[in-house]
C-alpha cells in the first residue's frame, strides 16, 4: 500500500500491531493493574529495552525491573516525568491510574491560544462560502510567512497562534473552492498549516489535536498528489507516531513509503525531504535501542545533507548539515551512549541554523546528552542557553522541566537555577 492509496488512519489499520491492543489503554482498561505493570506495558508496546528505559533515565535495567515487578514504589515527581517522557507517555494518569497525580501535582503548560486553536481545527464551514477563495499564490506567501514567525527569535508559538485560525480557514476554503492546478497547490500549503498547527500543539496538553493535524495534513498532501507534502507529512507523522508510542517498524514503514515517491536526483528540494525520511527512521531505530539500523539510516541522510552542501538549510523544513549532525546528539542519547551524544554536542555548533525553535531544540538535546554523564554545570549552561534563544521552546520541554526541577539549586549553579525556575514558573 502506497502512502498515497489511503488516509493514515487506513495505514495504520494495514500495519501488524497497530490495532487497538498495541495503543495505551484507556484508564478503564488498565484500573486492576499496578503501576509497575502500566510502565511495562508502555514500554513493551515502545519495543524498548529495560537498559534502554533506565539508561535514558538515569537508571539501571535492574532499577526499571525493580519498578515492574512491583518491589518500588512511584519515584519522585521529578523522576516520574522524565520516566513518563521516555516511555512516551503524555498523561501521567496513563501510568499511576491516579488522574489526581495530573491535575493536581503535574499538568503540562497550555499556552494561553490553545483555546483559540484548538476552536479553529473545530470549525467545520458546512454552507457555502461568500468571499472569493484566496488564490494559491497568496496562500503560499502567507504560509511562508507563518513558517518565518515560527522560525524567528522569540515568542514563536504566541506569534504563531495569531495567524493561524485565519490561514486555516482561508486555506479550507480555497482548498474547497479552486480548480485544477491551483486546488493542489492550496491543498499543499493547507497541509503545511496543519503541520504549523501540530508543531504549536506539540507538549500541548491536547495529544489528541496533535494526532488530528498530523492526519489532516497528510490527507491534504494526498489530495494533492504531491509527493513533497506527503514526504513533509510523514517527517511531521514520525513525531506524532513517536510521541504516542507507535512502534517503531510502522513509523519506519511510513518514512520510508514517502521516501520511495520522491526523485532525490532531480532536485535539491526532493533530495533534502528524502534524507529528512531516513533522519526519521534513525531517530526512530534510535529510540528502541537498535543501534546498527540507526547509524546505518542516519549515514543516509547525512549523505544526502552533504550532497546539499554545507550551507544549504530547507526553507522550513530546515534539513541540512547543521540539522543532521545536530540529530546526532538525539540518535545517541537515545541509544544510551553518554560519550557518544557528548561528542557529537561538541563537535558541532548550531547557533548558524535559520531557526531559532531548532537551535534551542538541539541546545536542550545536549543537555540531555550531559545529563546522562551527571555533568550538572554543562546541564544548566545549555538550558540557559536555550531559553536566551527561544523561551517558549524551553518552556513546554518535558526533560527541561523535570531537570530544573531536579537539579539542587545551590553552588555554582544555585542563580542560574533559581532564575530559569523563576522565568518558566518551575517549583523547587
Amino acid at each position: 500500500m502506497s502512502v498515497a492509496a489511503g488516509s493514515v488512519e487506513a495505514y495504520r489499520a494495514e500495519c501488524p500491531g497497530q490495532n487497538e491492543e498495541s495503543s495505551m489503554p484507556d484508564h478503564s482498561d488498565i484500573s486492576t493493574e499496578t503501576f509497575g505493570m502500566r510502565v511495562r506495558r508502555a514500554r513493551e508496546r515502545n519495543g524498548q529495552t529495560r537498559a534502554v528505559v533506565g539508561g535514558l533515565v538515569g537508571r539501571s535495567s535492574e532499577w526499571v525491573k525493580a519498578i515492574e515487578n512491583g518491589r518500588l514504589k512511584v519515584p519522585r515527581l521529578p523522576l516520574l516525568l522524565r520516566l513518563a517522557d521516555v516511555l512516551g507517555v503524555n498523561d501521567l494518569a496513563d501510568l499511576t491510574g491516579d488522574d489526581r497525580v495530573t491535575t493536581a501535582t503535574h499538568a503540562k503548560t497550555a499556552h494561553e491560544a490553545l483555546p483559540a486553536v484548538r476552536a479553529a481545527l473545530a470549525t467545520y464551514q458546512l454552507s457555502g462560502h461568500d468571499d472569493a477563495p484566496e488564490s494559491a499564490d497568496e496562500l503560499a506567501r502567507r504560509v511562508s510567512h507563518a513558517w518565518h514567525l515560527w522560525h524567528a527569535p522569540g515568542a514563536h508559538r504566541t506569534r504563531v497562534a495569531v495567524v493561524l485560525p485565519d490561514l486555516l480557514a482561508d486555506a479550507q476554503h480555497s482548498a474547497r473552492a479552486l480548480d485544477g492546478t491551483e486546488r493542489r497547490r492550496a491543498l499543499i500549503s493547507l497541509s503545511e498549516t496543519y503541520h504549523l498547527a501540530q508543531l504549536f500543539l506539540s507538549f500541548q496538553p491536547a495529544p489528541e489535536l496533535v494526532m488530528l493535524t498530523g492526519d489532516r495534513s497528510m490527507a491534504a498532501a494526498q489530495d494533492a498528489d504531491s509527493p513533497r507534502a506527503m514526504a513533509a507529512a510523514a517527517w511531521y507523522m514520525n513525531h506524532v507516531f513517536r510521541d504516542a508510542g507507535e512502534r517503531h517498524e510502522a513509523r519506519v514503514d511510513l518514512a520510508m513509503k514517502a521516501a520511495d515517491l520522491l526523485r532525490p536526483e532531480s532536485s535539491p528540494d526532493d533530495l533534502a525531504r528524502w534524507g529528512m525520511l531516513h533522519l526519521a527512521a534513525a531517530l526512530s531505530y534510535a529510540k528502541v535501542g537498535r543501534r546498527g539500523d540507526a547509524e546505518r539510516f542516519w549515514d543516509r541522510a547525512e549523505e544526502a545533507a552533504r550532497r546539499l552542501g554545507p550551507n544549504y538549510a530547507h526553507p522550513y523544513l530546515i534539513f541540512g548539515q547543521d540539522m543532521v549532525d545536530a540529530y546526532a546528539i538525539t540518535m545517541q542519547s537515545d541509544l544510551v551512549r553518554p560519550g557518544g551524544a557528548v561528542e557529537a554536542a561538541n563537535a558541532i555548533e548550531v547557533d548558524g541554523m535559520p531557526s531559532a525553535t531548532r537551535v534551542s531544540f538541539h541546545q536542550i538535546e545536549s543537555a540531555r546528552a550531559y545529563a546522562l554523564q551527571g555533568e550538572t554545570v554543562a546541564v544548566v549552561h545549555l538550558l540557559k542557553r536555550a531559553f536566551e534563544t527561544s523561551p517558549e521552546t524551553i518552556k513546554y520541554n518535558l526533560f527541561a522541566l523535570a531537570t530544573l526541577r531536579e537539579i539542587p539549586d545551590r553552588g555554582i549553579v544555585r542563580d542560574d537555577v533559581r532564575y530559569l525556575r523563576s522565568k518558566l514558573g518551575v517549583p523547587a
